[in-house]
């Protein structure tokens, strides 16, 4: 599988508003289930389309990406109060161990998901921390999102989520994507 990152000059079409009838904000927080005082790391964040949606749910949200360009558009656009951006891979992240209360991903899964990437995010999230994974299916039409050989089907990501150790509380398969959460 062929990893990659979103191409910088096309970062304004992350802030498209026709995302969400792949994942809604609203499916999005349900999935998270956050209480007000969680730390949160929203991996891949982009341009912080979906970062802004959780944060006003959570007390602290890390928006995690490689790209440090990602962060300059996103502090462009403007920061809220309680986010902090991180230029990071998903396999090297500067927290403690156990920092985190939940990590989430948006349409970024197929851009990281490697044993060291998934042992990393299990080594940052605190007992019971949940991961919120919603991606591109590789049963999708691939006419949307990355090339179908890009992406892993829900069944291969149950997978290796479950070999990083971590519990399924939720999955469901639509038409181009899938949602996946687990718990350390």
């Amino acid at each position: 599988m062929a990893f990659h990152t979103y191409p910088l000059e096309r970062a304004d079409a992350l802030e498209d508003p026709s995302r969400y009838r792949y994942c809604s904000r609203e499916e999005l927080v349900d999935a998270l289930d956050p209480d007000g005082d969680d730390v949160v790391a929203d991996l891949g964040s982009g341009t912080g389309f979906y970062t802004d949606d959780v944060a006003p749910f959570v007390d602290r949200c890390y928006a995690v990406d490689v790209q440090s360009g990602m962060h300059e558009r996103y502090r462009e656009k403007g920061l809220p109060e309680n986010v902090t951006t991180v230029t990071a891979a998903v396999d090297a992240m500067p927290f403690d161990d156990g920092e985190l209360d939940a990590a989430v991903t948006t349409m970024t899964y197929h851009e990281f998901a490697t044993p060291d990437a998934l042992a990393e995010v299990r080594r940052v999230l605190a007992d019971g921390g949940r991961f919120v994974v919603v991606d591109w299916t590789a049963n999708g039409s691939g006419e949307e999102g990355p090339p179908l050989d890009e992406r892993f089907d829900l069944a291969r990501a149950r997978e290796q989520v479950r070999e990083a150790d971590f519990g399924e509380i939720y999955s469901a398969t639509r038409p181009e994507t899938f949602v996946l959460v687990g718990r350390d």
